[in-house]
């Protein structure tokens, strides 16, 4: 049926050859992490690099494209996470095999090279292949796609050429936009004796997994309004995507994406480590597929510079990894971090077409380490509070774990709900589902609501191809506004201007956007911000000018762009120092500058010493004190860029020509805006460094006036702690001795309360009483910290096998109870702290909590302590009848 000699990179790079002699140019992959559009986080399409070509915001070097783009899908509608690794087609990271057209060929060009390069350079059997067409909606007006219909015709019989719903074959890039018809391509690979039964035209599209999509030819000629009116395109394009993935098991011969050499290598190398042979049980088999897929979509998200965290894109990741740790902790037995283990295995798979694996491969091994034993050790914590919550259900002899639970588990503890539901089953349990999900919905409610934004359609003033941006060089500038729209976020109206050339910087690089205003005679507006939306450089108004269509006077905030440049070209500074001071292998790996402050995030595998911090520091100082004047280098190819000695970020999409920017020694490629000289600067202190990351470090420092407020700030502190030893001439030795005889009045002290507690024990043992086969005291004590409630509560648990403690405190004016009821007394009379802390603390006019062998409230009226320990005996006699 096909080449299955053909390896996965033979495969990937006919492909570009075959393009390439059609004349297209071979673009490089985009980073997977997008940063400058609001409307992604991660590229999920071969299409999402050359937006802004089908927007019109900017002009293609060429009208011919081709290239594979690595893509993640696991947020928004493209989110297939839940059925990774469960069949053999979905995946989270896939690359996409592309061609593009930007206003030249069209539908025929399109359709007859996709036939020409399946049967014709990698040889499937056209006899397997269908191809759907857009049927077309009256509702849109739009007729059936009769042209792509006659293309196909040429090569295939009608039968095999199938009408496709609106839903299939319309693609839209969102709700408004470029959009257009499209062409899905469709292979059967399925035994023959199956084809025979049930043709394969029955099955397109019907999730199949042998009856699988391999390419769509998107063709796009609509522009959706916000109305939803559809109009033509003066240009028209094609933007195909064909999965990398699935074209391998069509060319290879197999049944599943994970049987070809794209997967095997991870996949044999789990099996290694966990001495399970795949192939062996569905349950592992799924397993190893998960670990394999998401090793892909992480390594490659690091590569490009997003770490794991807990908000938006590096939360994704981190989910992603710890729903491979949770398939081997689970299905593999991996108790221990494994999956950086795999690292070494997919750089030597891919490493050749994507140089940054094998760059940044130690980096991502001790990222993915960390985080893989963080969540081992938070599983363990979800074990233990899963097995508390289990033992609570029966007790009230249920065998539904409440959804809220489960969502506390999974929210706060990151516990999935399927381990969950996994355990509970165990146990002849279940979750209550419906609550489970009702609390998933109002999160997802309340971040939705948070995040939403609200666009109208761009009200267009003047036509106008290149927005050019001026700020490096002027500041106040005449400007014309081209465009406008009207905006609403957290229920707050703003209006986005796009000015026909600017000299407001637009967030970009680590860089926060420039602020200031536009005026004329009439009127004055704030610009608050300015962002990128793709290429398209957008200022933030509070309001819309009265006239839109006058001429304006842009105004920089001239004070705050020049305490940003400062604190850009000092952070191009420190990177050049810690290179010097730490080696070569540091390499920027985030950044903010900001008119503050700066951040500097770099790759260093331990903590910087103060006396390394304080050499880079002395390097930046000396090179702000030598006046180096910038050396501005504009439209420079990226080539003799990198020749020059500016460093390419991993990461970092750039275009043919860079701008590079030379401070003395240091050479970096950059748009962002600096000093003329370093000497503008005129002090740089660092005075954060922290760990954010196995082997990523952040240095935050400041320069100019902040810089000389804080170290003012820390000179008149040392001259008031100077003013408290006058006769000390060693200041420094004064401080440490007082703390040391510090020390050791609290070890007396803490010694002292040690023993009174002692004496308060004996009191309240001769203050028990007998209710039913309990001891059951209930007391007010006198105390100095409430948390010697608690010491108290565990040296009576230890003491006594059946016991309820009840204690009250007055400390600072305010009321404090503790509740310490032991294991066996719980047990027997169906006591609980939390319940009983709950109801007695309503006269303290309090509340509070705690584990159900321990709980404490506090409150602002000691007066009502009595009155607690009272309902608290009443309470125990009442269990115990």
């Amino acid at each position: 049926m096909t080449y299955t000699s053909m390896t996965s990179q033979e495969i990937r790079q006919s492909f570009l050859d075959f393009f390439k002699k059609k004349n297209h140019q071979v673009f490089p992959s985009a980073p997977m992490v997008l940063k400058n559009d609001p409307t992604l986080m991660f590229t999920n399409a071969g299409m999402n690099q050359f937006k802004d070509y089908f927007l019109g915001n900017r002009k293609p070097s060429g009208r011919r494209v081709t290239n594979t783009q690595k893509c993640l899908r696991v947020t928004g509608k493209h989110n297939d996470l839940e059925e990774v690794g469960h069949d053999t087609y979905h995946h989270t990271m896939f690359e996409m095999l592309g061609n593009w057209s930007f206003g030249d060929y069209f539908k025929k060009e399109a359709i007859g090279w996709a036939w020409e390069f399946l049967t014709g350079c990698v040889k499937l059997d056209r006899d397997r292949i269908y191809v759907t067409i857009f049927e077309g909606d009256r509702k849109d007006g739009i007729e059936r796609d009769l042209e792509a219909f006659g293309y196909w015709n040429e090569y295939l019989e009608k039968e095999r050429i199938l009408d496709g719903s609106k839903k299939d074959n319309f693609w839209e890039m969102g709700d408004t936009g470029p959009c257009g018809p499209c062409s899905e391509i469709h292979i059967d690979l399925r035994e023959d004796a199956d084809r025979e039964k049930t043709p394969g035209a029955e099955l397109v599209n019907k999730d199949h997994p042998l009856v699988v999509e391999v390419w769509n030819l998107v063709f796009i000629q609509f522009n959706r309004k916000a109305s939803g009116e559809l109009k033509s395109l003066p240009e028209k394009h094609v933007d195909t995507g064909m999965g990398f993935e699935r074209l391998c098991m069509a060319i290879q011969n197999k049944k599943s994406n994970y049987d070809t050499d794209v997967f095997q290598p991870i996949i044999q190398e789990i099996a290694s480590i966990s001495t399970i042979k795949y192939g062996s049980g569905e349950t592992t088999d799924v397993a190893m597929r998960v670990v394999a897929d998401h090793l892909r979509a992480i390594a490659f998200s690091i590569a490009d510079g997003q770490l794991p965290s807990n908000n938006k894109a590096g939360y994704v990741i981190r989910r992603i990894l710890r729903r491979a740790v949770r398939y081997g902790f689970t299905y593999l037995d991996q108790k221990e971090p494994f999956i950086h283990r795999l690292v070494p295995t997919l750089a030597g798979l891919m490493g050749e077409t994507f140089p940054e694996l094998k760059a940044q491969q130690e980096l991502i091994r001790r990222v993915i380490r960390e985080e893989e034993q963080s969540f081992l050790s938070t599983l363990d914590t979800g074990m233990r509070l899963l097995d508390q919550l289990v033992d609570n259900s029966k007790k009230e002899n249920s065998r539904i774990l409440p959804g809220k639970e489960a969502f506390v588990l999974y929210d706060t503890f990151g516990f999935p709900l399927d381990l969950t539901e996994l355990i509970l089953a165990e146990q002849d349990m279940e979750v209550d589902r419906r609550q489970f999900e009702k609390e998933m919905s109002a999160q997802k409610s309340r971040s939705k609501q948070a995040a939403e934004t609200e666009s109208g359609d761009w009200t267009e003033l003047i036509s106008d191809d290149v927005e050019e941006f001026v700020g490096y060089d002027w500041l106040t500038i005449e400007v014309k506004i081209t465009r406008y729209r009207k905006i609403k976020t957290k229920n707050r109206e703003l209006y986005h201007l796009v000015f026909n050339l600017t000299p407001f910087y637009a967030e970009s690089g680590g860089q926060t956007g420039d602020r200031g205003i536009i005026e004329n005679e009439q009127e004055r507006v704030e610009i608050i911000d300015t962002k990128k939306e793709n290429d398209l450089i957008i200022h933030v108004a509070k309001k819309l000018p009265s006239d839109p269509s006058a001429t304006f006077t842009a105004k920089v905030n001239e004070e705050r762009r020049l305490r940003t440049a400062n604190n850009h070209t000092a952070t191009h500074l420190m990177h050049h120092a810690l290179r010097k001071v730490l080696g070569d292998h540091v390499e920027q790996k985030g950044s903010l500058v900001d008119s503050d402050y700066l951040r500097f995030d770099f790759s260093h595998f331990q903590r910087v010493t103060d006396e390394e911090l304080r050499k880079v520091e002395y390097q930046v100082n000396q090179m702000i004190r030598l006046n180096s004047t910038m050396e501005e280098h504009r439209s420079v190819p990226i080539k003799k860029a990198v020749g020059m000695g500016a460093l390419a970020l991993f990461g970092e999409k750039y275009g043919d020509t860079v701008r590079v920017i030379k401070f003395g020694d240091s050479v970096e490629l950059c748009g962002g805006t600096h000093v003329e000289a370093t000497g503008q600067i005129g002090s740089f202190r660092i005075f954060r460094e922290t760990s954010i990351a196995a082997g990523v470090r952040r240095i935050e420092a400041i320069t100019g006036e902040v810089a000389e407020n804080y170290i003012d700030g820390h000179i008149d502190m040392i001259r008031q702690i100077s003013g408290s030893f006058e006769k000390q001439k060693d200041l420094v030795k004064a401080v440490k001795g007082m703390l040391d005889e510090n020390s050791k009045l609290s070890r007396q002290v803490d010694r002292f309360q040690q023993n009174v507690l002692g004496i308060i024990v004996k009191t309240l043992e001769q203050k028990m009483e007998h209710i039913g086969d309990m001891y059951f005291i209930a007391s007010k004590v006198d105390l100095s910290e409430a948390s010697h409630l608690k010491d108290l509560a565990f040296r009576f648990r230890e003491r006594y096998k059946k016991v309820c403690l009840v204690l009250g405190a007055e400390i600072d004016g305010k009321a404090h109870l503790a509740v310490m009821i032991n294991d066996e007394v719980r047990q027997n009379y169906s006591l609980d702290a939390p319940t009983m802390i709950r109801e007695i603390s309503t006269g303290i006019q309090g509340g509070g909590g705690g584990q159900p062998f321990l709980a404490t409230a506090g409150g602002k009226n000691p007066a009502g302590i009595d009155a607690a320990l009272k309902k608290a005996r009443e309470i125990v006699v009442d269990a115990v009848g």
